[in-house]
């Protein structure tokens, strides 16, 4: 198991596991999308947002949603439970590889965090937003600690009992 030497191993154990705690709320969302019609999500929106349009009628939120609701087909909510449940999925795996210090997922965790940085950004050129915004600054301290972390643990002997025989083992690039 990864056990945290210092405070920037501990930021990078609370960054994973909230990586893991949002894989695990995307497969529960592409589960509930596959369970979903568009006409129950728009109900569903027109429901939600009800309140809020009662006090203030021109909420950017409220006509936002409104208006993606309205504009669901049922291959988009394919795509979007599709898109949700391998998302999810492939964080979470990398997320408990990395907890289990699985070597090999330092690296693919890098590689799949960076293809999400690339079309986060992406999204951010055509309609920026302060929360991918967020997300995207976040995904990349993820990415900086973790290769910080795949660097130390490649120096770290495999065998605990032999560490005190020999000097750990440095891996060339």
């Amino acid at each position: 198991m990864f056990t945290p030497k210092d405070w920037l191993d501990r930021l990078f154990q609370i960054g994973i596991i909230v990586k893991g705690l949002n894989g695990l709320a995307e497969l529960v969302g592409g589960l509930l999308l596959l369970s979903a019609t568009p006409g129950s999500i728009r109900h569903l929106v027109v429901v939600l947002t009800q309140g809020e349009r009662s006090e203030e009628p021109d909420d950017i939120v409220a006509r936002y949603l409104l208006h993606t609701a309205n504009g669901l087909t049922g291959s988009a909510v394919v795509f979007g439970a599709v898109y949700l449940l391998l998302h999810g999925a492939v964080k979470v795996v990398l997320v408990i590889a990395l907890l289990l210090n699985k070597l090999w997922a330092y690296p693919c965790m890098i590689v799949v965090l960076l293809i999400f940085i690339g079309y986060q950004l992406y999204r951010i050129a055509l309609n920026p937003s302060a929360g991918l915004i967020a997300l995207t600054v976040f995904d990349v301290l993820i990415v900086l600690l973790t290769w910080r972390e795949y660097r130390r643990q490649r120096r770290i002997p495999e065998d605990p009992a032999s560490a005190t025989s020999r000097s750990p083992k440095v891996v060339e690039r």
